[in-house]
């Protein structure tokens, strides 16, 4: 009887670890983005659109404001709860609060999974049974026979007209029904423009499509049967949309700023389980989406939702961390004759000189989401072998993921050391007393080892590595030492003078002051929403 309880409680433990590192690991891809080190895409737009969504970074100041906030709220509630007498009161008050909250969350976690799903049954590229790559498109309803890196080969076989890849295609094998399937295919991959205006509160955009609106339907219905009955299964699945959501808006600007976030947090963590009754009154007594909970016979498991997102951010940072290592190493220094402006010694006089210099050429940066349904199906053998040569859009998610990798091998170490202590204590244990070392110490022992701490303390995403058209001196092993300045019309300009940039800041000014004051002579729009969508064909740039 105690070998099949102790089996169970291993199987609960199973799934609460599996399904924390699952959110995180999803969370961490979902949270990537244009690294520094990549210049922007051709597509110039959606690449602005795509930057405007970055999360803002912590900062220093978060370190202290963390532990301090958590430990308002944590003692709070307990008190609340010793003055109600009836934890039902404030069970059903944060309920409310809470599923309103995650609603927009937990919209993005089921899109982000339709979309995936989507990417599986309507790929762009899949390999047929004779080995040769299929590359779809929708704007000619036409499936193309390509070389590995997806170019377009003239071949007989061009032109077949069944969108659903390798297997699925038996399921429409009549060609009547093609035309069905490209409908519903144009319908999950279309992309429409969101557009909401209003007076004195500006413009925002945002690209949508049809799994935003099934997903806003899920949303809606999970919230609503959740609310009625408590499941915990969908208590588990607004913690993880919670989870989801965190990992596009919480980001640590660099490595020492994640680090103090997490070392306050870990001693926050220590002193409100070990030495006083808030942690454990409060996660065992209300019923709400902060916490996983799972149950199997008479044992119950619980984590905290802060024991997945304080590390996960980290851990997405990790990958980003990766991304930008990829992209710097690609970085490229090109010999240019340039005017270098230079100020005279004790002078305001400028003098200036020719003279060989490097600039700094970075790759353009590909789109390394959204590829999971491809990957799988360009593969050889049933699956199983990845192929060397990849179209571009499907290479750009295959990248070293060292410190991800990593990250995620040291919370899983934490996990299992949690678990560990809580069998033998048989009292809740501090969660972030293991998971924080574990995932802090595995990325810097990987960087030691790879001699790479120097990336991992230079990356930040405050912006400053963000830089184009840099002109620098290089050593004898071609790497850059020392900056010089911007390049400007074949000008380097190194006196720093920002009376330019000024004036031309002015003018900008002017323009809207003229703009705003011509409005008013003909009116303006106070209020307005609209959808645009593109032509046929146009959402193959967009998936």
């Amino acid at each position: 009887m105690d070998t099949l309880q102790d089996l169970s409680f291993l199987l609960l433990e199973l799934k609460l670890v599996s399904g924390a590192m699952g959110i995180i690991y999803l969370g961490a891809h979902a949270s990537l983005r244009r690294p520094p080190s990549a210049a922007v895409s051709k597509d110039k737009k959606r690449q602005k659109q795509e930057d405007e969504t970055f999360a803002q970074g912590l900062e220093l100041s978060d370190a202290i404001l963390f532990p301090v906030m958590a430990a308002c709220v944590l003692v709070g509630l307990y008190y609340l709860i010793q003055w109600l007498q009836d934890p039902a009161i404030i069970n059903k008050i944060l309920r409310s609060y809470m599923t309103t909250m995650s609603m927009a969350s937990l919209l993005t976690f089921y899109a982000h999974g339709i979309q995936v799903l989507t990417s599986f049954v309507f790929p762009r590229f899949w390999r047929g049974r004779d080995g040769k790559l299929r590359r779809v498109d929708q704007a000619k309803r036409a499936v193309a026979v390509c070389d590995d890196v997806g170019n377009e080969l003239e071949n007989p076989n061009n032109g077949a007209t069944n969108p659903l890849p390798g297997a699925l295609g038996f399921l429409v094998p009549m060609a009547r029904m093609h035309n069905r399937v490209w409908n519903l295919r144009h319908l999950f991959t279309r992309h429409w423009l969101l557009e909401v205006f209003a007076h004195g509160m500006g413009k925002e955009t945002a690209h949508v499509n049809f799994a935003h609106m099934l997903a806003l339907l899920m949303a809606v219905v999970t919230a609503i049967v959740y609310f009625a009955t408590s499941w915990p299964f969908l208590s588990n699945m607004l913690g993880y949309g919670m989870c989801y959501g965190s990992f596009l808006i919480l980001s640590p600007t660099d490595f020492l700023t994640g680090s103090l976030v997490l070392w306050g947090l870990f001693f926050y963590d220590i002193f409100m389980v070990f030495y006083t009754p808030y942690m454990m009154t409060v996660a065992t007594t209300l019923d709400v989406p902060i916490k996983l909970t799972y149950e199997a016979a008479s044992r119950k498991s619980i984590l905290g939702l802060g024991d997945i997102v304080i590390p996960g951010m980290v851990i997405g940072w990790a990958l980003r961390l990766d991304l930008w290592i990829h992209y710097y190493r690609k970085i490229k220094y090109e010999a240019t004759d340039l005017k270098i402006l230079e100020k005279v010694s004790g002078s305001e006089e400028t003098i200036t000189r020719s003279e060989t210099k490097y600039r700094e050429v970075k790759t353009p940066y590909v789109d390394v989401k959204g590829n999971w349904g491809e990957r799988f199906w360009i593969r050889r053998a049933f699956g199983l072998v990845a192929p060397r040569d990849l179209p571009p859009q499907v290479a750009a998610s295959r990248f070293p993921k060292t410190y991800f990798y990593a990250s995620m091998a040291g919370y899983l170490v934490g996990m299992l050391v949690t678990l560990a202590m809580l069998l033998v204590f048989k009292h809740g244990q501090p969660a972030l007393l293991y998971l924080v070392p574990g995932v802090l110490g595995s990325m810097l022992l990987t960087s030691l080892v790879r001699g790479e701490f120097k990336e991992l303390w230079m990356y930040t995403e405050d912006g400053s590595l963000d830089t184009i058209d840099v002109v620098v001196d290089l050593d004898g092993n071609g790497k850059a030492v020392k900056t010089i300045g911007k390049l400007e019309d074949g000008v380097v300009d190194t006196t720093k003078d920002d009376k330019k940039k000024e004036d031309e800041k002015d003018k900008e000014k002017s323009k809207e002051k003229k703009a705003e004051a011509a409005k008013d002579k003909k009116g303006h729009k106070v209020f307005f929403v609209s959808l645009e969508a593109p032509p046929e064909g146009g959402e193959e740039e967009d998936q």
